[in-house]
């Protein structure tokens, strides 16, 4: 460290307003929900973490590898991700010191002044670790150190770490091809914490995965059915479904370019199951296929009451020579602007009313909160709003969320927040950034006399905890 080392401090009323009187209220409301365990039903963190509980190996694999939102802004900035250390498509890496690599990010650590991940990080480097100096090129090592000697103790081993967070549950997501083992290692340990699996079909349902064909030959082999017959792929879906649920799934996650839902006479969606499997379909038919599978897989839900997720709208790896180079999830997913009304109308035709079916949905399209979303959900039963997700979860797109949906979808059309998440550190600071967030639009409520502040308690009490858990089905 130098001369220059600036100290690390997070204000207490962080996120909160400005206004004294706001101010005040919204401390009162975060004091309500700042306790509270942890929901978290949609992410992405390795089960195998937590079920061999070994130390995890150093900081650059546990804080920069996982976390595409840093090193998208790094690779925005000229870093190539080699220079990191990302794993490439075929598996291999480039030769890079973890500590390098750990250099890089802290030489370039300024790039996220303002944005949430610096928000969670300093959290992170705060209240994880206990450091008390930002982290810049004079740190990088004292950082590095400090880190990688807290890893290596018990208090930081996974399961660990999950208790100190005060997690109740959390979810992760994995294919139909997965074993789950590791979430049969969790079950068989005897530990208390809760880790559930989330089933996401999209190698074995979206015809322009680059994996389909592959992934649809380990299907029949897994499932034992013929899955390049209409009939066995659809029995194969329920055979993998009914696992999930057995290793403790409540939830499906469906990642489509579209939210474009399709409810085709048995026959005609046969026949697009064989032009698919055929290798023949067409892009609008790819698209046909995948609204299709929406329907039946809401069908899927109305019978095993697997609560469904639809997370469309993003332009996925949409950089192809890093594609090509690295694979998928490193950052190049772009939002696109997202229909929905006339979209999901033949799913809702069909279920959009039935009791025992609920299917939660997201945006990237921030512009479809008041004139879609909203009135969707405040109106049928079976839907719910997911909370602002991946680019629109910070502090800002929280708020925007809350301002543009309260008037026709309320609170209770809303499922609290999920932090959707590979980065497990930071999944306190993501709950508590929400949770302020939260807790300020609740103040102005107030403040206004929209609300009284016990009602406003209460409210905030219910985003943080006990929405998640009634909207997931915990």
């Amino acid at each position: 460290m130098t001369a220059t080392t600036r100290p690390l401090h997070l204000h207490p009323d962080r996120l909160f307003p400005s206004d004294p009187v706001q101010r005040d209220i919204a401390r009162r409301l975060h004091a309500q929900v700042v306790g509270l365990p942890i929901i978290s039903p949609h992410g992405h963190t390795d089960p195998a973490w937590f079920a061999g509980n070994a130390p995890f190996e150093n900081p650059t694999e546990l804080l920069l590898l996982p976390d595409h939102y840093v090193f998208r802004m790094l690779y925005s900035q000229g870093v190539d991700l080699d220079s990191l250390g990302i794993p490439r498509a075929d598996g291999s890496r480039a030769p890079v010191d973890p500590r390098q690599a750990w250099r890089v990010f802290a030489r370039h650590f300024a790039l996220f002044r303002g944005t949430p991940s610096s928000t969670w990080l300093a959290q992170v480097f705060h209240d994880v670790f206990g450091l008390s100096v930002q982290l810049d090129a004079g740190t990088a090592d004292y950082y590095y150190d400090h880190i990688n000697a807290a890893l290596q103790t018990p208090a930081f081993a996974p399961r660990a770490l999950f208790e100190r967070f005060n997690i109740e549950l959390i979810a992760t997501t994995e294919s139909p091809l997965d074993d789950l083992a590791h979430h049969a290692a969790i079950i068989d340990s005897g530990w208390h914490g809760r880790v559930i699996t989330a089933y996401r079909p999209d190698p074995v349902i979206d015809p322009e995965h680059e994996a389909f064909p592959t992934a649809l030959q380990r299907f029949g082999e897994l499932t034992g059915e013929d899955v390049h017959r209409w009939q066995g792929y659809l029995r194969a879906h329920r055979q993998r479904r009914a696992f999930f649920a057995a290793m403790g799934a409540t939830s499906t996650d469906h990642g489509h370019p579209s939210a474009r839902t399709a409810d085709l006479p048995p026959a005609e969606a046969e026949r697009l199951f064989d032009t698919v499997v055929a290798g023949k379909a067409s892009a609008a038919e790819a698209e046909l296929f995948r609204a299709q599978m929406l329907t039946e897989m809401a069908a899927m839900s109305v019978d095993d009451g697997l609560v469904m997720q639809l997370h469309p709208g993003c332009f996925r790896n949409h950089n192809r020579g890093l594609f090509q180079r690295f694979g998928r999830d490193k950052g190049a997913d772009i939002p696109l602007r997202t229909e929905y009304v006339h979209a999901l109308k033949p799913l809702l035709d069909r279920f959009g009313n039935h009791p025992d079916f609920r299917l939660i949905l997201f945006t990237l399209d921030e512009s479809t909160y008041a004139r879609e979303l909203a009135p969707l959900a405040g109106h049928y039963p079976a839907l719910l709003l997911g909370p602002a997700w991946w680019f629109h979860d910070a502090p800002e797109g929280m708020w925007r969320f809350r301002e543009q949906t309260l008037s026709s979808g309320g609170f209770y059309n809303t499922v609290g927040f999920n932090d959707d998440t590979r980065a497990f550190l930071s999944i306190p600071a993501r709950h508590d950034v929400a949770r302020r967030v939260d807790c300020a639009f609740l103040a102005k409520l107030v403040a206004e006399h929209r609300i009284e502040e016990d009602d406003a308690a209460e409210v905030a009490v219910d985003l943080a905890y006990h929405l998640p858990k009634r909207a997931y089905r915990l």
